[in-house]
């Protein structure tokens, strides 16, 4: 999977329109599926783009169905974009978790206001903590992502502390990095961001020791592995922060010496 970064761009591309399939197909999508491999299915992501989008009633319907067709499952998931909880209700999440919903995955992409108003996100710190909230005390395991770089040069630092301090009052389950990074170009990209600058591969580096500096969590899965990184990075919070520091650090000082990935295993 890309970054989520790329997804959002993707998913507001006129070939991506957004737009909520029937709801009788869908039901009839679960029953069949259900009828030929019920007993086999133990994991549903509720796909393509955020499902919480919908309406809670038709979410309960389809988290229903589930549960009658395929009551060999597990867990469901789905992406969660903050603000299509805000007119959800406590209630209504707490619904939607006892009737299944176990995983949301969250790309916050970052904890900072300028970057997020900079990237046209749609969000701010306040909105993305009122979401994580609002899951956790459902119940709902949150996974997080954070975009390494997306903030540029300009932005890197408070981009890097903010982020870490998003991830410090929400305590997710799970807390993920990307490189940010463009497979269609950085055209669009730029045109909103105009001062925007990469980072080079030491600059990341030294924004992802910022950011693991300040990260004060308890007991969070954190995960650094995905295609774009180049190093990687997997520990739990705060059991393993000294480690995965002294990581990134001896990546800063000898680069040269530390396990980076290369580029034709990163698909870049």
């Amino acid at each position: 999977m890309e970054s989520l970064h790329f997804l959002r761009w993707m998913y507001t591309a006129a070939q991506k329109t957004f737009r909520a399939r029937d709801e009788a197909e869908v039901l009839e999508s679960i029953r069949l599926t259900g009828q030929r491999y019920g007993d086999q299915v133990r994991r549903v992501f509720l796909a393509d783009g955020d499902a919480l989008v919908l309406p809670t009633r038709r979410l309960l319907s389809i988290l229903h169905a589930i549960r009658t067709h395929m009551p060999a499952v597990r867990r469901i998931s789905s992406y969660c974009l903050p603000r299509n909880l805000r007119k959800k209700s406590q209630a209504e999440i707490d619904e939607l978790a006892a009737a299944g919903l176990k995983m949301v995955y969250v790309g916050a992409e970052s904890g900072d206001d300028q970057v997020l108003a900079a990237v046209k996100k749609g969000e701010t710190f306040e909105t993305t903590r009122e979401a994580l909230d609002k899951l956790g005390a459902a119940g709902i395991t949150r996974s997080v992502m954070i975009l390494n770089g997306l903030g540029g040069k300009i932005y890197s630092s408070q981009h890097a502390e903010n982020s870490a301090r998003l991830a410090n009052a929400t305590q997710p389950e799970y807390l993920a990095t990307l490189v940010v990074s463009f497979p269609t170009g950085e055209q669009r990209f730029r045109a909103d961001f105009p001062g925007w600058e990469p980072l080079g591969q030491p600059e990341l580096f030294c924004e992802m020791e910022q950011f693991l500096s300040r990260l004060e969590l308890k007991r969070t899965v954190f995960r650094s592995d995905h295609a774009s990184n180049w190093l990687i990075l997997k520990g739990t919070l705060g059991a393993d922060k000294e480690r995965l520091l002294n990581q990134v650090r001896q990546a800063i000082a000898s680069p040269g010496q530390a396990p980076l990935r290369p580029a034709w295993a990163r698909g870049l």
